[in-house]
């Protein structure tokens, strides 16, 4: 199949990625290609080329939150980028676009192009792209979910016919027997607000054990209010780390804490610590009660530090191989892939996505 991927822009497709979202995006496509697929992936300038991607203009992150100038050139930015790319989307010959935006414009404008459109919904509703899914008039058109938790959330506003789990690549983040010598407790993340790292940090420190963090600093300020006074005593901000250096470091943890602040939509970095057999302690909110289940993690009242430092103590008795299992079952790349190709071939084909008995298709 000839298959066009549509990336949101905000950071490049590659490693060591920004988040789950760069993550997926990066894990569909080179899967896609080494299934035989001709695969485009339009996204932003520096992304990772081995997976066909073609830019289509510059990262547009934000990285001082709070500048009205600089926010209206990113907005102004994707709006030219993604406008230009539909109208393009006309004349390119592909069988399927995939669009993992968060862009309004795509959905949008769905019905400027002959091609099938599948649109997999990453976050919960929010104006802008609720909006273009309200505006979505393509017969052509699908919507799918990476999680049922989020499936609920879209069910008001869109049609969302089938739900595919968001899956890792489990050779690289393989299992690991026996964790390290000198136990201590791994976060990874995007450091901003709603990952709650500093509910992470608070919580190893009741423990009584180190914290070693993950993750780039997409927000200073936030950093600096919260998570540097709050380093040292145990707790190590190890920087943005490649997925090579992630696994080594959540993998030789005693357990992974998991902390969003907000309905997280999937989960990414639970799953990639239960590949690597490290138990979880998470806040129960958003779609982590589908990834984790009683053999792998233990779930913490949100927001409570507390809670979550008496989930972590319980979490650590769990067992190794147990927890892969549960990412073999659930999490594995090659499981979403294969539901996306189903998905594909059914919307070529002009088949229903799903029949009203059977509305979803779950890659577990």
């Amino acid at each position: 199949m000839r298959i066009g991927i549509i990336a949101h822009l905000k950071y490049r497709i590659g490693e060591p990625f920004a988040g789950g979202l760069e993550t997926h995006t990066h894990l569909l496509a080179r899967g896609l290609r080494r299934r035989g697929h001709d695969v485009t992936v339009f996204a932003s300038n520096g992304s990772d080329v081995t997976v066909g991607v073609e830019p289509i203009c510059d990262e547009t992150a934000i990285q001082e939150v709070g500048l009205s100038e600089a926010t209206d050139v990113a907005f102004f930015q994707e709006h030219h980028a993604y406008l230009k790319l539909m109208v393009e989307l006309r004349t390119r010959a592909f069988d399927v676009i995939h669009n993992n935006a968060l862009h309004y414009l795509p959905v949008a404008m769905a019905d400027a192009v002959s091609t099938p459109m599948l649109t997999t919904l990453h976050t919960p509703p929010f104006c802008w792209l609720e909006s273009g899914v309200r505006l979505c008039r393509s017969s052509r058109s699908t919507f799918v979910t990476v999680s049922d938790a989020l499936r609920r959330q879209w069910a008001p506003i869109a049609a969302v016919q089938g739900v595919v789990l968001n899956g890792i690549d489990l050779e690289r983040f393989a299992f690991r027997e026996t964790p390290c010598p000198d136990p201590y407790l791994a976060w990874s993340g995007r450091i901003v607000p709603e990952k709650g790292l500093h509910f992470a940090i608070d919580a190893a420190h009741r423990v009584g054990m180190p914290l070693r963090i993950a993750g780039p600093i997409a927000d200073p300020a936030y950093y600096d209010r919260e998570i540097r006074p709050r380093l040292g005593h145990g707790a190590l901000h190890l920087g943005h780390l490649d997925h090579g250096e992630l696994a080594d470091v959540i993998g030789g943890a005693r357990a992974l804490l998991f902390t969003p602040c907000w309905e997280e939509p999937y989960g990414l970095v639970a799953a990639e610590a239960l590949a690597c057999g490290t138990p979880v302690a998470a806040f129960a909110r958003g779609a982590i009660a589908e990834v984790l289940d009683h053999t792998c993690g233990v779930l913490a009242a949100s927001d409570d530090a507390e809670a979550l430092a008496q989930a972590c103590m319980m979490a650590q008795r769990l067992g190794r191989r147990d927890c892969r299992r549960r990412a073999e079952r659930h999490c594995d790349v090659e499981v979403m892939i294969d539901a996306y190709e189903r998905l594909y071939e059914r919307m070529i084909e002009c088949e229903p996505v799903a029949s009203s008995a059977d509305r979803l298709v779950v890659a577990v």
